[in-house]
C-alpha cells in the first residue's frame, strides 16, 4: 500500500485498508498496533485506530491518541454485535480524517470475528474496505498454560473454549512478548501451535521491545484475507466462557496530598503500586486476573500519561509509559477483567484506593462493572458466502 492510494480526485476513492488484530485478554495486542500506526505513518499513510470494548473508558482509547492517532471507540459490545457502530467508525475515520489504513482492535473476550466481521465487511462492503490478513495475537505464558505444555494458573474451561475457537480462526498467530520465554519455550509453543492450529502462519516478536515486527507489518500492509469462519461454534459455551467473566472500567480523579500547598505525588510509583495492590486484593480470593491495565495522565492533558498493564494473577506490573515529573492532579482510567464475580473487582478497586491515602485523595466519577452478555451478532455469514 502506498500514500497514493486514494484518489486526488475525490470523487472515486480507493478502498480503506482495515487491519484488524484479535487475540485474548492481556496479548499485548494495542502495544502491537501502536507500533504498526507508527510504521505505517512513517511511511507516508494516514492511520486510524477503532478501540473496542464492552464499555467505555477504554485505556486504549487514552493511548492511541497519547500516540497522535485519530481514534473511534466503539463500546457497548464487540464488533460482531456493534457491526453498524463499527462501519460508522470506520467511515468516519476514512472520511472525515483521510484514513488510508484502519487499525480494529476486538474485544480480547471475543471470537467468531471472521463470519461476524470480516465476511460481512467483505461481500456488503467490499467496495469500500479491503481487509489485511486476521491476526490473533497471544501472550506465550498464557498459550503454554492452555495449550498444556506449561504450568501456573488457568481459566476455566468455557473461558478457554473461547481462546481456542480465537485461534483457530487465525490467519496469522502473532506470538508476542518472546522477550519474556526462552528460545526452548519458543520452539515448544511454535510446534504446538503449527500442530493445532495448521491453517495459519505464526509470527514471533516482541511489540515492547520492537523485535520482529517488519515480517508481520509487511504481511498486514500488503497481504488480503482469505480467512474462513469457524466450523463449529457452540455459542451456548462461547456466551458461557464470556458470562464467567468480570469486567470493571473506572475513571478516578487523583489529588495529591497538600496539593494546594504545592504537594505532589512520583505518578509512575504510584500506577504500580497501585496495580500490584489490586492484583494482591484478587490473588488473596484464588481470582485470576485476565488483564489489568491503567493510565494516568495529568489533567488536562491527555497526552502527558503514564500507562501500566499486568496480564496474570501472577504477574508483575511493568509500565509502557512513564510520567516525566511528578503531578499534582491527575486522571486515572483503569481497566480489570478476571474470571470473577464484578462485584469482588469493585470491592478490590476501593480497598486499594484506600491504600494510597497518604499520598492522595481518589474521586471515583465514574464506574461500571458487569459481566458481558450473550453476543447476538449483526450478521453472520460462512466461508461459502465469500
Amino acid at each position: 500500500m502506498t500514500p497514493d492510494s486514494k484518489s486526488s480526485t475525490g470523487t472515486t476513492p480507493c478502498r480503506t485498508r482495515l487491519i484488524m488484530t484479535g487475540g485474548f485478554l492481556g496479548a499485548g495486542k494495542t502495544t502491537l498496533l501502536l507500533r504498526l500506526g507508527a510504521w505505517l505513518s512513517d511511511r507516508g499513510l494516514r492511520v486510524g485506530l477503532v478501540t473496542n470494548d464492552q464499555a467505555g473508558g477504554l485505556v486504549d482509547t487514552s493511548l492511541g491518541r497519547a500516540h497522535q492517532l485519530a481514534v473511534e471507540e466503539i463500546a457497548g459490545g464487540c464488533f460482531c454485535c456493534r457491526f453498524n457502530s463499527l462501519l460508522e467508525a470506520a467511515e468516519a475515520l476514512s472520511q472525515q480524517q483521510a484514513a488510508d489504513v484502519l487499525l480494529a482492535e476486538p474485544v480480547g473476550s471475543c471470537t467468531d470475528l471472521v463470519a461476524t466481521v470480516s465476511l460481512p465487511l467483505e461481500r456488503l462492503y467490499g467496495e469500500r474496505f479491503e481487509l489485511a490478513p486476521f491476526s490473533v495475537v497471544l501472550d506465550p505464558l498464557r498459550a503454554a498454560r492452555i495449550l498444556g505444555i506449561g504450568t501456573g494458573t488457568r481459566f476455566s474451561e468455557h473461558v478457554e473454549y473461547i481462546y481456542h475457537k480465537q485461534l483457530e480462526e487465525a490467519e496469522c498467530i502473532v506470538i508476542n512478548k518472546i522477550d519474556l520465554i526462552a528460545n526452548a519455550q519458543r520452539d515448544q509453543l511454535r510446534q504446538a501451535l503449527n500442530h493445532e492450529f495448521p491453517q495459519a502462519r505464526v509470527f514471533e516478536l516482541s511489540a515492547r521491545e520492537g523485535i520482529g515486527l517488519e515480517p508481520w507489518f509487511e504481511v498486514m500492509a500488503t497481504n488480503h484475507s482469505a480467512a474462513s469462519a469457524i466450523a463449529d461454534l457452540d455459542y451456548d459455551r462461547y456466551a458461557d466462557g464470556e458470562a464467567l467473566l468480570g469486567w470493571l472500567n473506572a475513571d478516578i480523579r487523583l489529588r495529591a496530598v497538600g496539593a494546594e500547598q504545592g504537594g505532589e505525588f512520583e505518578g509512575n510509583d504510584l500506577l504500580l503500586d497501585l496495580l500490584g495492590t489490586i492484583r494482591d486484593e484478587l490473588a488473596a480470593d484464588g481470582l485470576e486476573i485476565a488483564h489489568l491495565k491503567a493510565t494516568l495522565s495529568v489533567e488536562g492533558d491527555d497526552y502527558e500519561l503514564a500507562a501500566a498493564n499486568l496480564v496474570r494473577t501472577d504477574d508483575a506490573p511493568a509500565l509502557s509509559h512513564r510520567l516525566a515529573e511528578p503531578i499534582d492532579i491527575g486522571r486515572l482510567l483503569l481497566n480489570l477483567r478476571a474470571e470473577a464475580n464484578p462485584d469482588l473487582l469493585k470491592q478490590a478497586i476501593h480497598r486499594s484506593l484506600a491504600a494510597l491515602a497518604d499520598r492522595c485523595e481518589s474521586t471515583v466519577t465514574h464506574l461500571e462493572h458487569f459481566r458481558p452478555g450473550r453476543p447476538v451478532p449483526t450478521h453472520r455469514l460462512a466461508a461459502t458466502d465469500r
